[in-house]
């Protein structure tokens, strides 16, 4: 079944990211904010992909000297609908 789930990332450009997820697997990504580019880009790379292995491969990736960045939100932001499903 075909899931909406709606993250709001902190310590960020971005301001919300839009899942469409189906049987673990990230069907779609909107984010709204940020470097609009990259955020297509990496919205394309993760299409078709396990929430896993996109957890695996973005977590802990910072932005300059913050502590977090885009991609390391969207790990997070995985996680927590893994952890609520």
């Amino acid at each position: 079944m075909r899931e909406q789930y709606t993250y709001k990332p902190t310590g960020v450009c971005s301001k919300e990211m839009i899942f469409e997820l189906e049987d673990g697997v990230i069907q779609d990504l909107q984010v709204i904010g940020g470097c609009n580019g990259n955020l297509k880009g990496i919205s394309a790379l993760v299409k078709g992909q396990m929430i896993q292995d996109v957890v695996n491969r973005l977590e802990g990736i910072q932005c300059g000297i913050k502590q977090t960045s885009c991609p390391d939100q969207i790990a997070k932001a995985l996680k927590s609908y893994m952890t609520s499903h």
